[in-house]
């Protein structure tokens, strides 16, 4: 393991599961937006930024079918809505022979606004520390 890989795990680690999450969210609106940004030279990239999308959404789906998820059950149903939304907009992405660029939008702009939620919730617990 480099050294850089050492300070990225060591930083994660003091991370609670919600600014986890919010920098998952990110990473992958991120990944996902530079591929979009630079289409021609990235487009490749694609089904792999799509799939590591995909994954996180899983991951917080089953979170939230966990019996110990500590959301109520509307933002439970809510959360699992979204998650099947994000995996047929990506099927559909994955589908089409020639994607536009444009229809990775949503995806972006999911991940960036839970992500935004997510923050803003723990905003207040890290000024009480």
């Amino acid at each position: 393991m480099d050294s850089a890989q050492r300070y990225s795990d060591t930083e994660l680690s003091g991370l609670n599961q919600c600014e986890l999450e919010t920098r998952a969210l990110i990473r992958t609106a991120s990944a996902l937006n530079m591929i979009k940004e630079d289409w021609e030279a990235k487009k490749s990239e694609l089904p792999q930024a799509l799939e590591k999308n995909r994954r996180l959404w899983t991951i917080i789906a089953s979170a939230m079918g966990e019996p110990d998820c500590p959301q109520p059950e509307e933002v439970r149903r809510n959360i699992i809505n979204l998650s099947l939304f994000i995996f047929k907009k990506t099927n559909n992405v994955l589908a089409d022979p020639h994607p536009q660029p444009e229809t990775l939008n949503i995806l972006i702009d999911i991940n960036m606004n839970i992500a935004r939620g997510l923050a803003e919730h723990n905003a207040p617990e890290a000024q009480s520390e």
